[in-house]
C-alpha cells in the first residue's frame, strides 16, 4: 500500500471535503477520489459517506484513522533516520505572526545560512489559529506562537522567550513626555490602530480599554503591522507593539513610549505535531531560534 493514499485518508478526514482535500494536497479533486476509492478497496471497507456537505467518516474511518496516522509518523522518522549522515539539509517550513516574521526571522535565517547552508526555510506569516492547522495538516513543521498558553494534545509547545510590550505614540502627540503615567481611563478616551483579532496582545489591550466603566474606545484594526504603525506616526493615535518592532522607529524618532499602565510580557512558544519526527534539518531551526532568543535579541 503507497503512504500517499494514507496521507489523502487523513487530510480529507481533517478537511471533510474533498474540494479542501484536494487543494490543500495540491492534487485533481477526481485524483482524490480515485486515492480514497483505491484505499477502501484495498482495506475492504468504506472510509467515507458521501454526503452533500462533503464526506463524513464512517464508523470504520474513525477506528482506521489512528493506525493510518501512526503509520505516516512511521515513515517520516525512516526517512529522519536515513538522513542522519552527511550534511543538514532539507526545507523546514515554519509559521509565525508577521510580529515574528519582521524583527526576528530574518536574524535566524541569516545566522542558518552561515551555520548549515543547505537548510532552506520558508517563512508562513499566520496566526495561532492558521498556525495550529497547518502543523495538523502538515503544511508547517515548526510554529512559533505569541501566546499565554498553547494547551492541545497534539501539538507539543515549549516556550522560548517573552517579548517586552510598548506602549506608542507620535512625538507630538498629547500624551508624548509626560511625567504621570496615563491611566486606562485616560486611555480609553484615546483612538488605537491595532494589529488585526487574534494577535494576543492586540486583543489583551482591546479588552482592557473596553473593560472601562462607560468607556467606548475608538480601535481600528490592521492585518498588518506596518499600517498600524503608520497611522501612529502620522500622529491619529497610539498603538502597542512587541519593543523588537518599535525599536527602530523609537531609535529614528518617529515613535515614543507613552507613560501608562505596565504591561505584560508576550510569551513566545515553539510548537510542532506531537505525531511527526522533526528532521534534522527543522532541529538545526529549532537550534536557532533557541539561541537566537536566549541571546535576548530584541
Amino acid at each position: 500500500m503507497e503512504t500517499r493514499l494514507l496521507q489523502t485518508f487523513t487530510t480529507l478526514a481533517r478537511t471533510g471535503s474533498f474540494t479542501a482535500a484536494a487543494n490543500e494536497l495540491r492534487l485533481a479533486q477526481s485524483t482524490v477520489t480515485v486515492q480514497i476509492k483505491a484505499l477502501e478497496k484495498a482495506l475492504g471497507t468504506r472510509l467515507f459517506d458521501r454526503v452533500a456537505r462533503g464526506a463524513l467518516l464512517t464508523e470504520d474511518g474513525r477506528r482506521l484513522l489512528g493506525p493510518a496516522e501512526e503509520v505516516l509518523e512511521a515513515e517520516s522518522r525512516l526517512f529522519a533516520a536515513a538522513a542522519e549522515e552527511g550534511p543538514v539539509s532539507g526545507t523546514v517550513v515554519v509559521g509565525a505572526g508577521e510580529t515574528l516574521c519582521s524583527a526576528h526571522l530574518p536574524g535566524v535565517i541569516a545566522a542558518l545560512r552561515e551555520l548549515h547552508p543547505e537548510v532552506e526555510v520558508q517563512l508562513e506569516p499566520r496566526g495561532t489559529s492558521a498556525a495550529l492547522a497547518g502543523l495538523r495538516s502538515g503544511q508547517l513543521d515548526l510554529a512559533l506562537l505569541l501566546e499565554e498558553r498553547v494547551d492541545h494534545a497534539d501539538i507539543s509547545a515549549e516556550r522560548i522567550a517573552a517579548q517586552p510590550l510598548d506602549l506608542l505614540c507620535a512625538p507630538d502627540h498629547r500624551l508624548a513626555g509626560r511625567t504621570r503615567p496615563a491611566t486606562w481611563q485616560e486611555l480609553a478616551q484615546e483612538d488605537f490602530f491595532l494589529h488585526e483579532q487574534g494577535c494576543s496582545y492586540s486583543d489583551w489591550l482591546a479588552e482592557q480599554l473596553q473593560a472601562v466603566p462607560g468607556a467606548h474606545p475608538r480601535m481600528t484594526r490592521f492585518g498588518s503591522i506596518e499600517a498600524a504603525r503608520s497611522c501612529v506616526t502620522a500622529g491619529l493615535g497610539l498603538t502597542v507593539l512587541p519593543h523588537a518592532n518599535a525599536a527602530a522607529a523609537l531609535q529614528d524618532g518617529h515613535l515614543t513610549l507613552v507613560p501608562g499602565p505596565t504591561l505584560p510580557d508576550v510569551p513566545i512558544h515553539l510548537a510542532h505535531h506531537t505525531r511527526r519526527h522533526p528532521t534534522r534539518a527543522a532541529r538545526a531551526v529549532v537550534g536557532e531560534v533557541v539561541r537566537h532568543f536566549g541571546a535576548g535579541v530584541g
